[in-house]
């Protein structure tokens, strides 16, 4: 069995049942759930409680970090500001990082394998400017089924209001299967303003993505 809702939202005066009753007879706890594998339960059998791990990956396009010129800060900072948005929160996160140079074809490989392993959501950082070897939303754009524009568009118009060179940013979020990948450019700050707005409406994705109760 899957869990996909806890409880039960009381609509209040929405509700025939709330009118007439004046209160809500459903119940607040509990656990709504479908099911997986099918097969027979009865009273007494052992339950056992797997939680799923919420797998992100944080990939580092960068040609000298990879070749050590110079320590990654944009990943380990990624990573920071999940772990403490995760902290306390129902989640089992399990974060994996990886730094590959500006090449499209290792790019693409390593996407193709996250979303193979199920991962659930890809922030890569870098490679989102108009350089030569800036090739990062190109092709995370080549493997999505899906693209998410307002996301990216939003965060270009809200910085790009302090800070035109904000708008220079090719930035894209899609999805690849039940996949969330975010490109974010490899500044430091960039990654502090990109995923601080990404933040607010990522959980809710997550959870359109499986079909699970989004209330």
């Amino acid at each position: 069995m899957e869990v996909t809702q806890i409880g039960k939202e009381c609509h209040g005066d929405t509700c025939a049942i709330y009118r007439q009753v004046g209160t809500c007879i459903m119940p607040t706890e509990g656990l709504f759930c479908r099911v997986v594998q099918g097969g027979t339960t009865q009273p007494g059998n052992p339950v056992k409680y797997l939680p799923r791990p919420l797998k992100f990956r944080i990939i580092t396009l960068s040609d000298r970090a990879f070749a050590g010129e110079y320590a990654d800060r944009s990943g380990p900072q990624a990573r920071e500001l999940l772990e403490a948005f995760l902290e306390g929160k129902r989640w089992h996160p399990q974060i994996e990082q990886a730094i590959l140079p500006d090449d499209a074809d290792r790019l693409r490989a390593e996407l193709v394998d996250a979303v193979d392993d199920g991962v659930d959501v890809i922030f890569t950082t870098g490679g989102t400017g108009v350089g030569p070897r800036d090739v990062t939303p190109e092709t995370v754009a080549g493997i999505c089924d899906k693209l998410i524009p307002g996301i990216m568009e939003a965060i270009r118009i809200k910085f790009g209001a302090q800070n035109p060179n904000a708008l220079l940013t090719r930035g894209v979020a899609g999805v690849c299967g039940e996949t969330l990948i975010y490109t974010l450019p490899g500044s430091v700050k960039a990654v502090d303003e990109y995923i601080g707005e990404i933040l607010l409406t990522m959980e809710h994705l997550i959870l359109m993505l499986h079909g699970l109760d989004i209330h």
